[in-house]
């Protein structure tokens, strides 16, 4: 793990079991309000990445992508509720809008947003983005971490210490 003087923190997976790892370890830090915006090509490793979220939130359901129907909900046994969108499919700003995300995570929620850029202007402030690129090995991906806002910015250090000790370096 690697972090950049303008807080971008970086990391590699090794495998899709590292890449949950690295959710879960971020699932530590989450907080009713807060949003994960993922970016990356297709196949990239966003649902996996979601997987751990979830799984560290202590959701015992099966996460899958919910591409075709834009948004899943997920009950932790921590009491958050995971919000799980992915937008690939929307076009307009509105349609992000008519999904209720600004609303849920009024009411208490943690959204992990796939292809998150396009919902960047209608929700909160403060998000952390993360974008996830394929590594030089079929199962490597890299990571991207921005923090964006003074909540994220606030929580950087925090970031790498969950996330350093189960991190190879990259």
């Amino acid at each position: 793990m690697t972090t950049t003087g303008s807080g971008v923190i970086h990391l590699t997976s090794g495998s899709p079991t590292e890449t949950r790892q690295a959710g879960a370890a971020l699932s530590r830090l989450l907080a009713a309000g807060d949003v994960i915006l993922l970016g990356g090509d297709l196949g990239a490793g966003k649902t996996t990445f979601t997987q751990g979220v979830a799984r560290g939130l202590g959701v015992v359901e099966p996460v899958t992508s919910p591409t075709f129907t834009l948004l899943h909900s997920y009950e932790g046994a921590t009491g958050l509720l995971l919000l799980h969108a992915d937008l690939y499919r929307l076009d307009y700003l509105q349609e992000v809008i008519d999904l209720g995300l600004p609303e849920l995570l009024e009411e208490g929620a943690v959204a992990v947003v796939e292809w998150g850029e396009l919902a960047a202007p209608v929700l909160v402030a403060d998000y952390l983005d993360i974008r996830i690129g394929f590594g030089e090995h079929e199962d490597q991906r890299s990571l991207a971490m921005q923090p964006v806002g003074a909540r994220w910015a606030a929580r950087v250090r925090s970031l790498q210490q969950v996330l350093g000790p189960s991190q190879p370096a990259s």
